[in-house]
């Protein structure tokens, strides 16, 4: 699908336009010096109870690598990380060699990603911004089902599909004086078409390669996991902000974030 080309080459540009801190010896260094350190406090205490010594953990849409070698660190035996941006990838193996971790890293379109891996991880996890970038969840969902083991737990993290009906700074329709205001539908079919860059990693906004994302309610998210046979067995909603767009709504009774947990049984 061209719009998935499209998102790889505007990921590769914003990997290249990143802010100090993205780099490899950087990842390597925090995560020695905390395990932790790039990883959410609600994913951090859902993983505090999972036993890793002898399983495969998988990140899908894992970005340069960090959070999977958060996680990989708390004793797995293997892990492997996915995304489409080759540039990302490469240094996602770099931090992994820095730290003498087994993690593996492969640039694909997670769509394409083939049988290679089915039945092969024990628990595969996937976070913030992930999912907005596939226009239907249920091929996705799909995926998942096969690459987990019998037994294997998804563990997904996301901002919550309110926030999408909301504005943030910097947007033309956003209202300093009521930030709480609605100016999207939750049901929003129509995808967001931007070329303004990926500020989040690079920190500013500049002209970019043209990026296309989707929005999907809870009810696309909870029957793509349904409808491919993994069993949710706990849901979480917080009123915290986890994509620092929405901090100055932290605390005022918005659901904001969520981690869903499922098993394939």
């Amino acid at each position: 699908m061209e719009y998935i080309q499209n998102n790889k080459s505007a990921w590769e540009e914003a990997y290249e336009n990143r802010a100090k801190g993205w780099d490899a010896e950087d990842v390597a260094t925090r995560i020695n010096q905390d395990q932790n350190t790039y990883l959410e406090p609600e994913m951090t205490a859902l993983l505090d109870s999972y036993q890793f010594r002898g399983k495969t953990v998988a990140q899908f849409c894992c970005n340069n690598g960090r959070e999977l070698l958060c996680v990989y660190g708390r004793g797995a035996k293997k892990g492997y990380g996915f995304d489409i941006a080759e540039n990302m990838i490469a240094a996602a193996n770099r931090s992994a060699a820095a730290l003498h971790y087994d993690c593996e890293f492969i640039s694909t379109d997670l769509l394409q990603i083939g049988t290679k891996f089915n039945g092969q991880f024990d628990m595969i996890f996937i976070t913030i911004g992930a999912l907005t970038w596939f226009q239907e969840l249920n091929p996705v969902f799909q995926i998942i089902h096969d690459c987990l083991a019998k037994g294997g737990v998804l563990i997904l993290q996301d901002m919550h599909p309110v926030t999408g009906m909301l504005g943030a700074e910097g947007e033309a329709d956003f209202d300093k004086q009521d930030p709480k205001k609605l100016l999207y539908s939750y049901f929003r079919e129509e995808p967001w078409i931007e070329s303004s860059g990926i500020a989040y990693m690079s920190g500013k906004r500049y002209p970019s390669k043209t990026f296309t994302s989707f929005t999907h309610t809870l009810e696309a998210v909870i029957g793509a996991c349904t409808k491919n046979k993994l069993v949710i067995t706990e849901f979480q909603e917080y009123d915290r902000d986890i994509s620092e767009m929405f901090e100055h709504l932290n605390g005022k009774g918005i659901p904001l974030s969520y981690i869903l947990t499922a098993e394939k049984v």
